[in-house]
């Protein structure tokens, strides 16, 4: 018997459906919160953070894993796992019960379980003393959530240089307790000399706690990385701090309005309390269990 006859061109290039892509075709998927995906166009992957009606279409929101969002057409146009997929609208149940969930288990700044829909409650006796506004704003940022819950109000002393007469006038005692933050608190500065002068004040010490943080000024307690530094520069002796970082910045810094709008975009890439060093979380978190403590 003869061989079979070769085909010399190989098997009809027309038969079976030609038509499908070579990834396969694209199924509808539902756009719930937390899917990743990745856009065809632009090679953008992220989670789903929400879906949302702009300009008479849908928009999906996609969280890079930078925690940068980006906004997308919600359609066609979306890989899974290499495999293409329509995104839709997501289900209202499914996503009702997410939002639920994440209500239920909701994080503040500072890592605390967020109480959800509690009033603020009136002053207690008790206080927070910072030295000043950019100390203020940072613990308002990160703890302030905690604190109205508490009922504890942090005030600015402007300087620490009448610490023991700034502590007498508070008039600390039951009920009375003050924490007190204290910037570049490190053995043999100008500071540490006031503060050990203050805690010697033996009446009112039960009810008087004094921490501090090494740093020179506080902007110094935001990880560098926020910034997009390894460390945070070292400024020459004679040179004023708060100027020179700005200088190193390229940011202006010939004012005072300049310096309080290089601390608000400092401020700005805080987030949460992993945005800040350990040594001033130490310090604010003891300062805040101390005048919250049932018996003060």
């Amino acid at each position: 018997m003869s061989p079979p006859p070769v085909d010399r061109y190989g098997p009809d290039v027309l038969s079976g459906d030609w038509k499908v892509p070579p990834r396969g075709r694209s199924v509808e998927v539902a756009a719930e919160p937390d899917l990743v995906v990745e856009d065809v166009e632009t090679g953008w992957v992220g989670a789903v953070v929400r879906v949302e009606k702009a300009g008479g279409m849908h928009v999906v929101h996609l969280e890079d894993a930078r925690g940068r969002t980006k906004a997308f057409p919600l359609g066609p146009g979306f890989l899974i796992d290499g495999r293409p997929v329509t995104l839709t609208p997501p289900k209202a149940a499914a996503t009702a019960a997410l939002t639920a969930v994440r209500a239920a288990t909701a994080r503040t700044a500072s890592g605390s379980v967020a109480v959800h829909g509690a009033a603020a409650r009136v002053a207690s006796g008790s206080r927070i003393y910072v030295e000043g506004r950019h100390d203020a704003e940072l613990v308002e940022k990160v703890w302030g959530d905690d604190l109205r819950v508490e009922g504890v109000v942090v005030e600015m002393m402007d300087g620490v240089d009448d610490l023991a007469a700034i502590i007498a006038a508070f008039r600390p005692g039951p009920g009375r307790r003050l924490g007190v933050l204290v910037d570049h608190l490190v053995p043999g500065t100008k500071e540490a000399r006031i503060v050990e002068q203050a805690r010697s004040l033996p009446a009112l010490a039960p009810h008087v706690r004094i921490l501090g943080h090494p740093f020179v000024d506080v902007w110094q307690s935001v990880r560098p990385a926020r910034l997009g530094w390894e460390r945070w520069p070292v400024i020459p002796r004679g040179t004023s701090w708060k100027h020179g970082i700005c200088a190193e910045l390229g940011w202006a810094h010939d004012t005072q309005a300049d310096i309080a709008n290089a601390w608000k975009r400092i401020l700005g890439t805080v987030r949460t309390y992993a945005d800040l060093e350990p040594s001033l979380l130490a310090s604010v978190e003891e300062l805040i269990d101390f005048v919250t403590e049932p018996a003060a």
